[in-house]
């Protein structure tokens, strides 16, 4: 069977090449009745529509968005924050008629996702700077906007004020009354301040947690792995074995799930022998019991934020670093430790904004 073709259809209906070329691509130069005719020719055909390739080409753009991650995309999935990041993103790329599209990790040298997709530009989502994908999308020299990461003045970011939120939760322990503090997170890979971290959210956020407590305060930290919860929990057991602490600051959410497991097995009872903050504010901790005090982010704005960022830079726009505010909510995972002189502004239940 010949292929249908544009020809084709004008053949049938009796009008040029072009006309039936504006049917698909520009409607607004066509009567309703005509275009409706032309569509209508071309189901009867099996028209499948203009050669997606041709019409890039044409544009001199694809229509479509990468969003680069360093890990398997089915750990990203798991973790509610980040599919509800993703979420957010491809629905404001598909409010702007812009397509998503996943650039995960290269299976092999002969296939590299961000070095051979064809995209007009692409969203970095909390990728490691020195990754093999962040350097090849650096290279093809196309509009990048990073999320959650700093790569410096040549690239605009969205993130969210990860310091200043962690602060407020240290600050909140504090004013409650604890001087043993913990601390369960992602190895940084580099806890200078200077250049990118391999984990620039776990640096941010150790960062916050250092500010108040300063030299007067005992601190002790243990690192875990991101995605596997028995590790996070053998990592908060060791914790919680190792160190007299009356209260942990977690990198997350999910990282204070596990650390309620932890605090479960050796003994220790929520709020009661041990306070919890967390960060993300995701529904996860309210499952918890007691309910988790934790630092809010706005997940879905950061999303939405990030794809205005790159639209703007494919219209050819400046655009600069967007940093969201972050905010305190106290439930019933953090009281004061016993016999300690609580400052009023911690009363359990009364949230702090930062």
């Amino acid at each position: 069977m010949a292929k249908v073709t544009l020809q084709s259809i004008a053949d049938k209906v009796g009008v040029s090449r072009m006309t039936v070329s504006n049917a698909f691509s520009r409607p607004d130069q066509l009567s309703a009745a005509m275009r409706e005719r032309i569509l209508t020719t071309a189901a009867e055909l099996g028209y499948v529509g203009p050669d997606p390739a041709a019409r890039a080409l044409a544009r001199g753009r694809t229509g479509a968005v990468g969003l680069l991650f360093n890990g398997p995309i089915s750990e990203a999935f798991e973790d509610q924050v980040a599919a509800e990041t993703v979420a957010a993103v491809g629905d404001e790329l598909g409010r702007r008629g812009l397509a998503l599209t996943i650039l995960p990790p290269p299976p092999d040298e002969t296939f590299i996702p961000a070095r051979d997709v064809v995209i007009d530009g692409a969203l970095v989502y909390a990728c490691d700077p020195s990754s093999a994908g962040v350097a090849w999308l650096a290279r093809r020299q196309i509009p990048l906007v990073a999320m959650d990461q700093d790569f410096g003045a040549d690239v605009p970011a969205v993130r969210i004020d990860d310091r200043g939120g962690a602060r407020a939760g240290a600050q909140h322990l504090l004013d409650l009354g604890h001087r043993r503090i913990g601390m369960l997170t992602i190895d940084p890979g580099s806890d200078t301040g200077d250049g990118p971290a391999a984990n620039y959210v776990s640096r941010e956020r150790i960062a916050g947690w250092r500010e108040p407590l300063g030299a007067d305060h005992e601190v002790a930290i243990a690192y875990a792995p991101y995605k596997r919860h028995d590790d996070v929990v053998a990592a908060a057991t060791r914790l919680l074995t190792e160190h007299d602490v009356t209260a942990v600051l977690c990198f997350s959410d999910a990282f204070a799930r596990a650390l309620y497991a932890a605090a479960d097995a050796v003994g220790r009872a929520i709020p009661e022998d041990l306070s919890v903050v967390g960060f993300d504010d995701n529904p996860l901790g309210l499952t918890l019991v007691p309910p988790l005090t934790t630092v809010r982010q706005d997940v879905s704005a950061k999303g939405r934020l990030a794809v205005t960022a790159l639209a703007d830079l494919l219209q050819g726009r400046s655009v600069t670093t967007q940093v969201l505010p972050t905010e305190l909510v106290v439930r019933d995972s953090t009281a004061p430790p016993s016999g300690a002189r609580v400052n009023p502004s911690a009363r359990r239940g009364s949230p702090r904004t930062r």
